[in-house]
């Protein structure tokens, strides 16, 4: 079964620089098994193009490492926290790519101006706040994923699976690697669409309350109606 988690987790990394989403080896994917409390994560550093399967990192939630013969991704204490505390998402998606990222160094959240964004995210997209000097120099990734987790105490991270990191970048998640990696494309797409459309009209406003929620709602939720039966 962990050999079918490392395969799959390869994959949905190989998706990252398929769609476009990172430079050298700015991203990683991890994917959950919750049965097995067990995630296995890229590489830290290691080029897409030289990556297979078996070098995929089998972690722990206690940030011990299971199996792999190389270092774990330097992301991989986030990807914990977030586990941690999101207990329905088994994927999570980091990437630098170049709109979202600019939106996350701007530290603005992305407003919701249309209906692709409105499909996949309910709402602003948000940008957390930063970390302070202490949070930066004492457990760095691990204080980010805690930042996530602060911001969306009380919130529904399953309507909005997509955060920005101020002045970092972008993590998007899942129900496993491949479903993550699908919203940091819609998130990328969302953050270039919004970028001009912001250009286009300063005076822009966000989309009707009454479109976001026909979107949002028609392909989530008890009554939704997109896509074909199962």
């Amino acid at each position: 079964m962990l050999e079918e988690l490392k395969e799959r987790v390869y994959r949905a990394n190989m998706l990252l620089p398929a769609h476009g989403l990172v430079t050298f080896t700015w991203g990683n994917v991890s994917e959950i098994d919750r049965e097995a409390g067990i995630f296995a994560i890229k590489p830290s550093g290691v080029d897409y193009d030289k990556l297979r399967p078996e070098d995929m990192v089998l972690m722990d939630l206690q940030g011990h490492k299971v199996e792999g013969r190389y270092n774990p991704s330097s992301d991989t204490a986030t990807h914990i926290e977030l586990y941690k505390a999101f207990p329905k998402i088994g994927g999570v998606v980091h990437t630098h790519s170049s709109w979202a990222t600019s939106w996350a160094q701007a530290g603005r959240g992305i407003p919701c101006y249309g209906t692709t964004h409105a499909d996949y995210m309910y709402g602003e997209i948000p940008c957390v706040r930063n970390l302070t000097k202490a949070e930066i120099q004492e457990a760095y990734e691990k204080n980010t994923g805690l930042s996530i987790v602060e911001y969306f105490a009380g919130k529904d991270y399953g309507a909005m699976p997509a955060v920005l990191c101020k002045n970092h970048g972008p993590f998007t998640w899942g129900k496993d690697g491949a479903e993550a990696v699908h919203n940091a494309v819609v998130l990328e797409e969302v953050a270039k669409m919004a970028a001009r459309a912001e250009r286009l009209n300063p005076q822009i406003q966000p989309a009707p309350q009454a479109m976001q929620d026909k979107h949002y709602y028609r392909k989530h939720g008890a009554n939704a109606y997109y896509g074909q039966a199962t």
